[in-house]
């Protein structure tokens, strides 16, 4: 019986999600290659920077996860499309079931083992080359599913004598009879079969790689406690209506709800027993640090926010946690810094790469961290050791890191090669939190429960955040008409000087005014007074005013 290209694709679909299954399984099971997680990498890789800080300030890590699903439903399309090519020439030339399924594995490896290897020559950040006897073995699994798979649903088990009444029913235009039919039922459910095994497999495989659960070592924050009991003992001048309360529970931001953006679709998977620190490059001494040596030296402990160049204004890409690590020059001075050293490179697990003025690096507040809000780093955010680099934006902050090397010229990482600026400087934020709908509302935990409602009978409670890096906050002001005048907010004493500070105020729209548009502007500690021109994120952050339309 000739295979009809409904069938085809119908079977290559099904034949393909087993093998996605099966490439996950490999995945997760011994943190194999993956194709669509490759391809989405170069996706990533190809994007324009302008482009991907579009899709990033206004879809956040979805931007990652998006492609990365979209890259599997392409992957199964591929197989769909391949089935058509194998199906036809399954009927022009039958053979046995075992040669047809072997014929299809190698057809099929070979192209997606070109597919991989151009698109692995095509994705920059690399984390290391990866050798083609491995690569053989974890994509040649997958097609031998999808090759014995495929042939499985299409084979024709119908008599010799019935497929000749079937061609002859073709020259004359006469049905089909009852066994020709059962016969194409049999390999739709067959087809069927393989989707109900594969799908759930992919779906649990997903979320394995999507949302992984691993555990975290507590710790005792001292800098954390303190926050904590400082907090239930009294309210700061200016925040006691309780309307307030959730800026001040969330001044801090909850592990599981700080913001991670990066490079990568999946997270990487760093094993502290055989991670390893190398500094080398322009030093007196090249070290090799393992885990436990690092969180051997003097710790240092301190609040920072970290806030992503492609948040916009009033985004959600800012968060701020405690931290706890090693100071970057100690390891800088261990290592025997020379003085003609400009940038301090930093290269991760994951291939990412960024460079940091070396004044940057000598600085306190510059930090190897390896523990978050009194636990050990989490995968998703560096796990076992990220860099905190105050007044710099989050793509200066890597995580992963394996390697620092000290050099004499000024060096462009992985976002400045796509076009991002060098040495981004925080520019200045301010943001409404309460009342509104602004993005950032995500980082604040309980705001639902004491949200404000406008033109209420009495003054309304405002309160948000202000931020400038390490360059602090001196004062916050408000406008209801337009920026013609503005009113001081109070402020709360910031937890650090790498830090959001939060502020409040108290607003009268009593008026017969029906609409107002609220503006916040923040000056900072040297004196400079945000700016009102709207600028996009790329390629040096977002500028403008946050204004709450009411």
């Amino acid at each position: 019986m000739q295979i009809s290209i409904k069938l085809s694709v119908v079977a290559g679909l099904c034949a393909g999600a087993v093998a996605i299954a099966i490439a996950l399984l490999l995945r997760l099971a011994l943190s194999g290659q993956f194709i669509p997680e490759i391809a989405s990498q170069t996706l990533f890789s190809l994007t324009p920077g302008s482009v991907e800080s579009q899709a990033v300030g206004t879809f956040g890590s979805l931007a990652k996860y998006s492609a990365f699903i979209g890259s599997i439903i392409a992957n199964i399309i591929v197989y769909g499309i391949l089935a058509i090519f194998l199906a036809r020439r399954s009927n022009r030339t039958p053979k046995s079931y075992l040669l047809n399924s072997l014929l299809c594995t190698v057809i099929s490896f070979i192209i997606f083992m070109a597919i991989t290897i151009v698109l692995l020559s095509l994705t920059e950040g690399q984390a290391q080359s990866i050798s083609i006897s491995s690569l053989t073995i974890y994509l040649i699994i997958p097609q031998i599913a999808f090759g014995f798979t495929l042939y499985a649903v299409l084979y024709n088990r119908t008599p010799e004598s019935t497929i000749e009444v079937h061609k002859e029913n073709i020259k004359t235009g006469k049905p089909d009879s009852g066994e020709q039919i059962d016969q194409h039922k049999r390999q739709m459910l067959r087809a069927g079969i393989a989707a109900a095994v594969a799908i759930p497999v992919i779906y649990l495989g997903l979320e394995s790689l999507l949302s992984p659960q691993r555990a975290v070592q507590s710790t005792t924050s001292l800098l954390l406690s303190q926050f904590q009991q400082k907090l239930r003992n009294i309210k700061p001048k200016g925040f006691e209506d309780p309307k307030l309360a959730p800026l001040l529970n969330s001044e801090v931001t909850p592990t599981e709800m700080f913001y991670r953006i990066d490079k990568n679709a999946l997270v990487p998977e760093v094993n502290a027993q055989t991670w390893s620190l190398n500094v080398k490059g322009l030093v007196n001494k090249p070290l090799t640090l393992n885990y436990q040596e690092i969180r051997s030296l003097a710790p240092v402990e301190q609040f920072a926010t970290l806030e992503c160049v492609s948040n916009k204004i009033g985004g959600d890409l800012i968060s701020t946690a405690a931290w706890k690590g090693v100071h970057l020059k100690d390891i800088l001075q261990m290592a025997g810094a020379r003085p003609e050293v400009k940038y301090v490179v930093f290269r991760c697990a994951d291939g990412y790469d960024v460079g940091i003025p070396i004044d940057r690096g000598l600085l306190n507040g510059s930090i190897l961290a390896y523990e978050m809000n009194g636990t050990s780093l989490t995968a998703e955010h560096g796990f076992p050791v990220r860099a905190i680099i105050p007044g710099l934006y989050g793509m200066m902050n890597p995580k992963w890191i394996t390697e620092i090397e000290l050099v004499d010229n000024v060096y462009d990482g992985y976002w400045q090669r796509k076009g991002w600026a060098n040495n981004a400087k925080y520019n200045t934020h301010s943001f409404i939190v309460i009342p509104g709908n602004a993005a950032v509302r995500k980082r604040f935990s309980g705001l639902q429960s004491s949200d404000v409602t406008l033109h209420e009978s009495q003054e309304i409670p405002f309160g948000g955040m202000a931020f400038a890096g390490d360059r602090g906050i001196l004062k916050v002001e408000v406008s209801t008409d337009g920026g013609k005048s503005w009113k001081p907010t109070v402020l709360k004493d910031p937890l650090s000087q790498y830090t959001w500070v939060l502020w409040a105020t108290r607003l009268d729209l009593k008026s017969s005014r029906s609409n107002y548009n609220i503006s916040v502007r923040a000056t900072d500690k040297t004196g400079r007074v945000q700016t009102a021109q709207i600028r996009d994120p790329f390629p040096s952050g977002a500028t403008g005013y946050y204004i709450l339309s009411t």
